[in-house]
């Protein structure tokens, strides 16, 4: 009876944590599409629905503890419940960089834009949400190849970076004009940047998940602690 309970408690977890990973990348995708659109009202949807994400975070987070302290779990349900937490810290972080996207948004005034790059940092973005979308459905599967796949991705946002901010300072020194947009459109990549870095740090808990081994997937991609 208790091992039943506890397995229901496990899979409401798991699923806890997928709708949390799903309005997260609700989160990254809307506050690109308001920032581009100019959409502050969309914008401030993003920031509104953050205090949910929050929420959900803390809700894991208290679930989990309490899981391990009352029925002392081992091994393969152990790492499950170590990797919804390890991972539903890094949503939650990946969140936030939706919401600074998002005060960007709402910052902006008239200033001159650059469409080029705006485009590119449209196409980042959904490039970024197919990574998000992706670790969660491999997470769901457990899948560790999957994971090692989308975690190499990442180089591919990396690239996108690097190529926008060589844009925005070149359009910036040869139009001053542009130098408020461009400081931003750096900053909205750089968001987007850390984005798909949490991204890989849920692919290693997914390999931790299936393996039971912490491994590092993209050695270049900064720890935050």
């Amino acid at each position: 009876m208790l091992r039943t309970q506890f397995e229901e408690e496990l899979l409401n977890l798991h699923n806890q944590f997928y709708e949390m990973g799903m309005m997260v990348s609700n989160a990254v995708h809307k506050s690109v599409r308001a920032y581009i659109k100019h959409d502050k009202e969309l914008a401030a949807e993003v920031i509104a629905n953050d205090v949910q994400i929050n929420d959900m975070e803390v809700k894991l987070e208290k679930k989990s503890f309490e899981m391990i302290a009352l029925q002392q779990p081992v091994t393969t349900d152990l790492r499950m419940i170590i990797t919804v937490m390890k991972a539903s810290s890094d949503l939650e972080r990946m969140a936030d960089h939706a919401v600074s996207i998002a005060k960007s948004t709402i910052r902006v005034k008239g200033e001159t834009r650059i469409p080029d790059i705006e485009k590119q940092i449209s196409d980042m973005s959904d490039y970024v949400k197919k990574m998000v979308d992706n670790v969660l459905v491999a997470y769901v599967k457990t899948n560790e190849e999957d994971a090692r796949l989308i975690a190499d991705m990442d180089q591919r946002i990396n690239d996108f970076y690097s190529q926008i901010y060589y844009k925005a300072i070149d359009a910036m020194k040869e139009n001053p004009e542009t130098v408020i947009s461009g400081t931003d459109y750096l900053s909205v990549a750089q968001y987007l940047e850390r984005i798909g870095d949490y991204v890989t740090n849920i692919c290693e808990w997914i390999v931790y998940l299936a393996t039971g081994k912490i491994t590092e997937l993209n050695s270049n991609h900064d720890e935050e602690f």
